[in-house]
């Protein structure tokens, strides 16, 4: 046993061990008898500004995430993504404001709250003259493992990042994939509470990148995430929420639903008709009174594909009766008529454009 230690709160399966500064141990249940443990909000960024010189990075920024949520962060370039992750990391002091993780704030108890992190920085730096397994066997000892944990969180790690095969291979022998993967195994070589990632799928192949997608949903059932990205179809494909940040502030925070329920073609319709005039199409469609307009998306003889806008202030209207009515009446040859879900990029594209 350690003594003189402070054990910071682990959780094994459906157990949370504690410790106190004599090293005495104990459990108790945890997540399956107590929900509300199991949602803890484990990062809370409060008022967080950073500014280098007169340059204003981050702006105010708050925002929390629990245990099992997966927060995409997005935004264009320079807009404060990486400097608001370094800053909840502990890597870059903040200006004003604070960040807890875990409940530990990162700057006045900084030891604490970087042991529940895992941290995959943007081209996270390797020590290319090791192997793989040597590179996460010395991560490890860094996190406090020796012996059998050590050896047990290499394979663990290893096993979830698809690194088998190159377990004893030179990381700078390592493809641009690999190395990545690597650069993955060693911020979850901990198996820590919250997961800090910057551009995670960057240089990979989309199998590679489906790969690292898979993981993060798996994790996220039990870990709090935050990943920024470009990619768009990332946040559809792996968060539970996502939050735009431009200009160093947050210009958006929802679910990927609640933000595509933003974009102007939410809820609208595509229709596509045979054998109709393109003018007919658009003068029919037109009356129809629970809709804001009317645009053409196609019309190469014989079809016409037409993009019906719903009201902004009836989103739940019979549209799409409405529409199918108009067409019974006309006799069209109507081919598909499909309600739109709304575009994430759209969304994005409106909240973050630069005015010119």
């Amino acid at each position: 046993m350690t003594h003189g230690v402070e054990f910071l709160p682990r959780f094994f399966e459906n157990r949370v061990f504690l410790g106190n500064r004599n090293g005495i141990c104990r459990s108790k249940t945890r997540f399956r008898n107590h929900p509300n443990l199991y949602k803890l909000r484990m990062i809370q960024v409060e008022n967080l500004s950073k500014a280098f010189g007169l340059k204003q990075a981050v702006d105010d920024v708050s925002f929390s995430v629990e245990r099992g949520e997966i927060l995409g962060f997005l935004g264009p370039n320079g807009a404060g993504k990486s400097t608001t992750m370094r800053m909840i990391t502990g890597y870059i002091p903040p200006t004003a404001g604070t960040v807890k993780v875990g409940g530990n704030d990162v700057t006045e108890k900084p030891i604490e709250a970087k042991r529940l992190i895992g941290y995959l920085p943007e081209s996270a730096p390797l020590y290319t003259d090791m192997t793989v397994e040597g590179f996460l066997g010395f991560c490890a000892e860094v996190r406090g493992m020796t012996g059998s944990d050590k050896a047990k969180a290499i394979d663990r790690a290893i096993d979830m990042c698809f690194l088998k095969t190159v377990r004893h291979q030179s990381v700078d022998t390592l493809s641009k994939g690999y190395r990545h993967r690597t650069g993955f195994a060693q911020a979850i070589i901990h198996d820590p509470d919250v997961l800090i990632m910057d551009e995670p799928t960057d240089g990979l192949d989309p199998n590679q990148k489906h790969e690292v997608r898979s993981l993060i949903r798996r994790m996220g059932q039990s870990k709090a995430i935050i990943f920024s990205t470009h990619i768009l179809e990332e946040v559809e494909a792996a968060c539970t929420r996502a939050i735009i940040i431009d200009q160093g502030k947050v210009v958006a925070n929802g679910t990927p639903n609640e933000l595509k329920s933003k974009s102007e073609s939410a809820n609208s319709f595509i229709v596509t008709i045979k054998g109709t005039e393109t003018q007919e199409v658009r003068d029919k469609l037109g009356t129809i009174i629970e809709s804001s307009k009317v645009t053409i998306v196609s019309d190469k003889a014989p079809t016409v594909t037409a993009r019906v806008f719903a009201k902004k202030t009836d989103e739940n209207s019979e549209l799409g009766q409405a529409i199918y009515d108009v067409a019974t009446q006309n006799s069209w040859q109507v081919s598909e008529i499909r309600k739109e879900e709304g575009r994430l990029d759209d969304v994005f594209r409106d909240i973050t454009r630069t005015d010119t």
